[in-house]
């Protein structure tokens, strides 16, 4: 096959180049799709045999090989292996940004494959692969409702950019990724720094521009070089079992939607009526109870159970559980509820209640992040756990799932924009848990919620706390439709959008939002985000009752953080040859130390989870990049016997020569006659040599409380050759008594 290759232009940035016919042939779909160096290929392959599942089985996969960045991966294997968070978090993207748009009914096996090829860091992969898994699903013959582009929105200083090289991206106050079709916005995925409303619907209507233009690139490269769409059969349908079931149970749905029942007498009213039905349908015409009559049932009721809770809300403001439209759950908080924690929090909404906690660790625990695209560190982590016990079911403990995954993200995102960054707690790695007792809806909001509470119990000083809501809609046209706060799980399921907002009582600090429907007004959008802020508003002030601000000191069990400057050419002593030094200081203080270095000079930063530990440690390093004070008396230790004198450790870490002459009042033959390797001695530090730059001192002027001969040939001592200062504050290390040798 020919290879074709189109070109769609960026302003203020490299065009988005697609190829295809030359590479995955064999695939159904498959698009080389480049930016700059950044080089993903797309595939897409379909089954051609049905699967009995009552979704989508769609599968979306995105990949970074470390070849890409021309790079080995580490460890033992040597080999790309399982995928990391980052690019479970790409595949989230792109698979809800293409799953709404398959066919109704679609039951082939579908897999979506993105692989880094080469990676530029100017240019992002993530959006590109969700670019060209669509571009690859319209080349292909598996049948999608629309076609969909992907976009990222910036703003920094007040101006939008879209597809922008990562340069300008840095420290901007809004980033976003959106997708979308012709019409409408479809997902957003993004975090932003306490900014309004208005300005992250302006950020959709720029993502939503360019995401059109892209769209109607895709289109013209379907019609030109697109396969024949494989076509559906239309499942059976049964109007005479559908009109039987609406008689049966209409009225009894009718009633129980109206009932504001738990979330699991709810669950079991809905399946005890199915039961009833189905039993029913069998009796009426014994036909009714073959396999697939039963399993159209099944779509007829949960498709009337639909429209009659929908319609509940949309003609009388009716929901589930008895609310309004605008109304939340039941609110309580707790906080320091773990005794041993360094904070902790119980957040519970209604039938939804995260328990959080919070640790304090050492630059140690930094995550360290080894990426194809990605290295460094992580300071702040947030995890999420969903346990099956909080939705009442029997399911075996695995690695975290994807869901889990993208929550922890979103929460996480939520929360890093108000964690210190400068002072003492930026030395600190914060890690924070969210375990969910119960699931009703919302429980990536209520980690927020209980997060933030968690870090203030710990004594984190955030900037602000933090809320989320989650909001859904139940729409039928512009003129018809209700916002719902705090949705319940059956709302999300039912409704026709999930937006999770997160932020302070300033601004938005992330937002999630998937949407079902077409041609939504950003009208709506901007009153669905105005609801919020209320909501928000009303969850900060419960919150604020509970524990107002961070509490002034950290819990006894976290550990405590000293900084001390160190001089450049102090750095090495401290440490020592090969780590002797301060490993010795670690061993005998219980303490944690890292060294720290920049253009200024080292900084040295002790943890310790006891203040006298930590005391212990800091003067043993003061004292350690300390200058000796001139005439100052000190303990020492003999380190080496010489044929003119000895070498003594007279403050730790420093040595000083003790001329023979200096060692007593008469002339002595042989230094071994007056002095041994180990002895302890008091000597007076009396200056410089200046010949050689090294640190002299005397025993018997310490003793007899003379002049010895060196200070009398140096009175003003130079600095030494090292380039030590002269003088530094007072040594602490002064001996608690005098004993003549």
């Amino acid at each position: 096959m020919e290879r074709h290759t189109e070109v769609f232009e960026i302003p203020n940035s490299a065009p988005i180049e697609l190829s295809f016919g030359h590479v995955a042939r064999q695939a159904d779909g498959a698009v080389w799709i480049q930016q700059g160096g950044t080089i993903v290929l797309c595939t897409v392959c379909a089954s051609s045999k049905e699967v009995d599942a009552d979704f989508v089985p769609l599968t979306v996969d995105y990949r970074e090989n470390f070849a890409s960045s021309g790079r080995i991966p580490g460890g033992f294997f040597k080999r790309d292996g399982r995928p990391n968070e980052s690019e479970v978090l790409t595949s989230r993207l792109i698979d809800r940004s293409l799953r709404p748009f398959f066919p109704k009914g679609w039951r082939y096996e579908t897999q979506l494959i993105a692989i880094l090829e080469s990676y530029d860091p100017n240019y992002p992969p993530d959006v590109l692969a969700g670019l060209g898994l669509s571009a690859a699903l319209a080349l292909s013959s598996v049948p999608t409702e629309q076609v969909v582009a992907m976009a990222r929105v910036i703003r920094r200083e007040g101006t939008f950019f879209l597809n922008p090289p990562t340069d300008i991206a840095e420290s901007a106050e809004l980033n976003l990724v959106a997708s979308g079709t012709l019409d409408s916005i479809v997902m957003v995925e993004g975090e932003m720094r306490e900014i309004s409303e208005s300005v992250l619907v302006e950020a959709l209507r720029h993502a939503h521009g360019m995401i059109q233009d892209l769209v109607r690139f895709l289109e013209r490269l379907q019609a030109a070089h697109g396969k024949p769409k494989r076509q559906l059969e239309a499942p059976p349908s049964y109007p005479e079992v559908e009109a039987f079931i609406e008689r049966q149970v209409g009225q009894e749905l009718y009633k129980l939607v109206r009932q504001p029942l738990p979330k699991a007498e709810r669950k079991a009213a809905f399946e005890q009526a199915f039961q009833r039905v189905s039993e029913a349908l069998a009796l009426e015409n014994p036909d009714w109870a073959q396999p697939e009559v039963q399993k159209a049932a099944a779509t007829y009721f949960a498709e009337l159970k639909r429209k009659v809770l929908r319609e509940a809300v949309l003609s009388e403001g009716i929901r589930l559980d008895g609310r309004r439209p605008h109304e939340i759950r039941p609110i309580t908080c707790e906080v320091g509820i773990l005794p041993r924690t360094h904070g902790s929090a119980l957040f519970t909404r209604g039938e939804t209640q995260a328990l959080a906690t919070v640790t304090l660790g050492t630059k140690e625990d930094e995550q360290i992040i080894d990426y194809a695209t990605q290295q460094g560190s992580k300071k702040f982590l947030l995890q999420y756990n969903f346990p099956p016990f909080s939705t009442g079911e029997v399911k075996p403990l695995r690695a975290p799932s994807r869901r889990e995954v993208g929550h922890s993200h979103l929460a996480e995102r939520a929360l890093k924009q108000v964690v210190p960054t400068e002072g003492d707690f930026a030395d600190y790695t914060i890690r924070v848990v969210s375990d969910i007792l119960e699931s009703n809806g919302s429980s990536s909001m209520a980690t927020v919620c209980a997060g933030a509470l968690a870090l203030m119990d710990a004594g984190v000083p955030i900037q602000a706390p933090v809320a989320g809501i989650a909001m859904g809609l139940i729409w039928e046209s512009p003129q018809r439709y209700a916002v719902l706060t705090d949705i319940l799980g059956d709302e999300d399921a039912l409704g026709d959008m999930d937006f999770k907002v997160a932020g302070t009582e300033k601004g938005l600090t992330a937002c999630q939002m998937d949407i079902k429907i077409q041609h939504m007004p950003y009208e709506v959008l901007e009153k669905a985000l105005l609801q919020a802020r209320e909501a928000r508003l009303f969850i900060l002030e419960k919150m604020r009752q509970v524990l107002p601000a961070p509490r002034p000191e950290i819990s006894p069990y976290a550990p405590r953080i000293h900084r001390i400057p160190i001089p450049f050419e102090s750095i090495g002593a401290v440490i020592g040859t090969g780590g002797k030094v301060i490993q010795e200081i670690q061993r005998t203080t219980g303490t944690t130390i890292t060294i720290e270095q920049d253009e200024k000079g080292g900084l040295a930063v002790i943890y310790a989870h006891d203040k006298a530990a930590l005391e212990k440690a800091a003067s043993i390093i003061r004292e350690i990049i300390s200058e000796p004070e001139l005439g100052q008396i000190y303990s020492a230790k003999v380190k080496l016997l010489k044929e003119a004198g000895a070498i003594v450790e007279f403050m730790r870490g420093k040595e000083g020569f003790l001329h023979i002459s200096e060692i007593v009042p008469y002339r002595v033959e042989k230094i071994e006659d007056v002095l041994k390797v180990g002895q302890e001695l008091l000597v007076k530090y009396v200056g410089i040599d200046a010949r050689t730059g090294k640190y002299r001192v005397s025993h018997k002027a310490a003793v007899n409380g003379g002049e010895s001969s060196a200070e009398s040939a140096n009175p003003r001592p130079s600095r030494p050759r090292s380039g030590r200062p002269s003088r530094a504050p007072r040594s602490s290390s002064r001996p608690a008594h005098r004993r003549r040798s």
